[in-house]
């Protein structure tokens, strides 16, 4: 059994975009090692991530994440067990965009990311984040 964690953060006004292209790059290759898989969007503001994998490296990756200064209010919108990997052997997918990056289909990336999301709450929470920080309806 495999568990699944989700949480929201707020960027330190200080970070730029090469802090966010070390994260993922750290990130990537701690996941692959620990066997976390996930997804982390970026808006330039607030980073929206889920992690997924035994249950000891999930909650490890994220004790880790809630000590870097480089982000602060971190709030875990979810944790669960799932049967199996919803985002794959992606070590880290990634979506950046907002101010940092410039304009992009945030949306669309987004929604072809979680397409096999079982939860329609996690996949809704991803989801809505994206289409609110691209000024999309919902």
């Amino acid at each position: 059994m495999l568990h699944q964690l989700t949480y929201i953060s707020t960027a330190r006004p200080t970070l730029i975009l090469s802090d966010v292209e070390q994260i993922l790059q750290a990130s990537r290759r701690r996941n692959e090692r620990d066997q976390v898989t996930g997804l982390l969007i970026f808006d330039g503001k607030r980073f929206l991530q889920a992690l997924e994998g035994p249950i000891d490296a999930v909650e490890q990756t994220f004790a880790r994440i809630a000590t870097d200064p480089r982000h602060r209010a971190l709030v875990k919108l979810s944790s669960r067990h799932v049967d199996t990997r919803e985002f794959g052997n992606w070590s880290m997918g990634s979506h950046l965009t907002g101010p940092v990056m410039g304009k992009g289909d945030v949306v669309g990336h987004v929604e072809a990311m979680t397409e096999s999301l079982t939860d329609p709450n996690v996949r809704e929470t991803l989801r809505g984040f994206a289409r609110l920080r691209s000024g999309s309806p919902s």
